[in-house]
């Protein structure tokens, strides 16, 4: 590759990935890590060969489809792709990457550490003991609900819900539900004595807890709402790191109000970074901002991996992770 293809960051990545990007081409940098506007992000789509963009940027058609665009590839730091207008970038010929495999652990240790923590009160009792209200240990003081042994009902079988299932099965002894119409794998099924569920109402049901590892896509976007969450038990806890518009959150408060289930844990949410502000008053709610990715070690990995897409790109080779 001896010609420097201009190249733009739209976020602020980790600096061993600047530096190896800064190595290859002629990049630019958003210093200030401040969102890019979509006037901006249309300018970069005119100005740049690459744009690589963030799962919270919104590469929409009217940035995709400007008839002066130079950009031939857009690397999305991220598995999820739905920031994307995909239709718009196949029909423009843009080719369009993410990062998948390399997020798969630390995005399942992040559910878990969700479904452990709502279920034991972990935040209360930080809090609790944050602000010296702790008066000592007694019987019946903070009382959750034990994990090991229940059940847990997958939303989507992907990678990060089966890595999900191997901690939760073999780590809590859990019994594993899905519900997944795409997946048909029946070694992974038999890895973790996981049972297909025919319908997603038969999951809700069965379930002490319910995860969401399903794309943002016209069939899952608003997938839980008051008519689903009806369906789980009283006594059950939603866990979300998938994406937060799967889940309508004013649905959401409402279960929570009239006691349909028992808790949620949600490192994602449907305006982020804007969160619900009723959420934030329930002490059964354990809320993160969106840290599934946040390791140094997965952080780094994602970009070299956006890296290794449009070096191969402009080397002429099929990127690896290539979505259309």
């Amino acid at each position: 590759m001896t010609q420097k293809f201009k190249v733009l960051v739209t976020r602020k990545w980790p600096s061993t990935v600047e530096k190896k990007l800064d190595e290859s081409f002629d990049v630019t940098l958003n210093e200030s890590d401040i969102p890019m506007t979509e006037e901006q992000l249309l300018e970069a789509m005119n100005s740049y060969d690459a744009v690589l963009p963030t799962v919270t940027d919104s590469i929409s058609s009217k940035v995709i489809s400007s008839d002066k665009r130079k950009a031939k590839i857009i690397g999305n730091f991220g598995v999820g792709f739905n920031n994307i207008d995909i239709e718009s970038a196949k029909s423009n010929g843009v080719v369009v990457t993410n990062t998948p495999e390399v997020l798969t652990d630390c995005t399942a240790d992040i559910a878990m550490l969700l479904l452990l923590g709502v279920s034991r009160r972990a935040s209360e009792g930080e809090f609790h003991v944050r602000k010296k209200e702790w008066s000592g240990w007694r019987p019946t003081h903070m009382m959750g609900t034990k994990v090991t042994g229940k059940t847990l009902g997958l939303v989507g079988m992907g990678r990060i819900a089966q890595a999900v299932a191997h901690k939760a099965h073999f780590g809590f002894n859990m019994k594993i539900l899905f519900f997944d119409p795409y997946f048909n794998n029946n070694d992974i099924i038999e890895k973790f004595s996981a049972l297909p569920c025919n319908t997603i109402d038969d999951l809700l049901r069965g379930s002490d807890f319910v995860s969401l590892h399903c794309p943002s896509t016209s069939e899952t976007k608003g997938l839980m709402n008051i008519k689903t969450l009806a369906k789980m038990k009283n006594s059950s806890y939603l866990i979300n790191t998938a994406r937060g518009d799967v889940v309508v959150e004013n649905d959401l408060v409402q279960a929570l109000e009239s006691g349909l289930i028992k808790g949620a844990g949600l490192d994602v949410f449907e305006g982020e970074p804007n969160v619900n502000p009723k959420l934030l008053n329930f002490k059964n709610v354990f809320l993160l901002p969106h840290l599934g990715s946040a390791t140094e070690e997965t952080r780094e990995a994602m970009g070299m991996r956006v890296f290794s897409n449009i070096r191969d790109f402009f080397d002429g080779k099929e990127p690896t992770d290539r979505v259309v």
